[in-house]
């Protein structure tokens, strides 16, 4: 509530608008005016502020700063009759809300009605460009959020050791001097693997097409040591291809299955990709833990949940079935 309906800065704002408007009556020594006046315009202001918050605040969330027509006239119309009605009700010898003696004419109550659609008025847009300050402040910490992440994806993916550049001009070298077909084509692979590297490291998103060419590679290598003890099964969908991920999303889950389960022949790890409910990709393994060495503390999957969110506001799903173990990933609209 605090933290969703700014409540420091309501109260903050109010009151500040509630002593200067207490100021006059004080120079012409009208304390108890003052004070009344003072109360009310501050009570009058909070509650404008909380149901202006109440209309912006859906729109703002699904990350559409400029509200409808009918949403803006619907939450000053709102404010205008709740602190209305409040106003006239009795309070002693005074009417609450104008510092006024008890309404005794039509034309008193519009003045109450005026006074009261321009408080509304004005407590809205001071309101919505609060809200739109914010806005903007949270993306600016979101892309440094993003900046960061994608910084830590780099590091996690290339263990960078020796220089990536260096090794690929190497294995493009020794593709060239092989003497047997299965160590080019494992060269040209494990060259494939470091191309994608060396030219996604500074992309925040990457198609499904792109990222499942790299894979298809990665796990023609990982094949090559593990033979028939790593089973792979891809179904996606034709339609999606040209969908958008964080680059190197594959990778880490396939590593993570490798890094966290049994593989052996006798045991063989089923690793699962498929699409599917329209903008969904399951990348599931058959759940056979290794026994536990140390505590994992998830950097891979935290890493992969944190750009999703940054990039798309978006999540990822993780879950057991069973036997399965499943991270459901949302493609990214091209």
């Amino acid at each position: 509530m605090l933290t969703r309906y700014n409540i420091r800065r309501g109260i903050l704002f109010s009151l500040v608008i509630a002593v200067l408007a207490a100021i006059p009556p004080l120079i012409r020594q009208n304390i108890p005016r003052s004070l009344i006046n003072l109360v009310v315009l501050f009570g009058r202001l909070l509650i404008c502020w909380f149901i202006h918050h109440f209309f912006l605040m859906r729109d703002f969330r699904q990350g559409s700063p400029r509200p409808s027509g009918t949403r803006i006239t619907a939450s000053i119309a709102t404010a205008t009759v709740v602190i209305f009605g409040i106003s006239m009700i009795p309070a002693g010898d005074f009417t609450l809300g104008l510092g006024l003696f008890k309404l005794k004419t039509y034309e008193a109550a519009l003045v109450n009605l005026f006074r009261s659609a321009v408080i509304a008025s004005a407590s809205y847009f001071v309101v919505y460009y609060l809200l739109v300050d914010a806005q903007l402040q949270q993306s600016r910490l979101e892309n440094e959020y993003l900046k960061q992440d994608q910084l830590k994806a780099q590091l996690f993916s290339l263990q960078q050791q020796i220089s990536p550049h260096f090794l690929f001009n190497s294995l493009s070298t020794l593709r060239t001097i092989a003497p047997d077909p299965m160590t080019k084509t494992y060269v040209m692979q494990l060259a494939n693997v470091y191309r994608y590297l060396l030219a996604v490291h500074e992309s925040p998103r990457i198609t499904l097409q792109a990222e499942l060419a790299f894979t298809e590679s990665y796990l023609y290598i990982l094949h090559e040591r593990y033979e028939n003890a790593l089973q792979v099964s891809i179904g996606i969908e034709p339609a999606l291809l040209q969908y958008c991920m964080p680059p190197l999303t594959l990778q880490i889950l396939i590593e993570n299955a490798l890094k966290h389960n049994i593989i052996s022949p006798e045991q063989p790890l089923c690793l699962r990709l498929y699409t599917h409910d329209g903008d969904l990709l399951t990348v599931e393994n058959s759940y056979q833990p290794k026994p536990p060495i140390g505590e994992s503390n998830g950097t891979g999957l935290q890493n992969i949940d944190n750009r999703y969110r940054l990039l798309a506001g978006r999540k990822i799903d993780v879950s057991r079935d069973g036997e399965i173990f499943k991270v459901t990933l949302p493609l990214l609209t091209p």
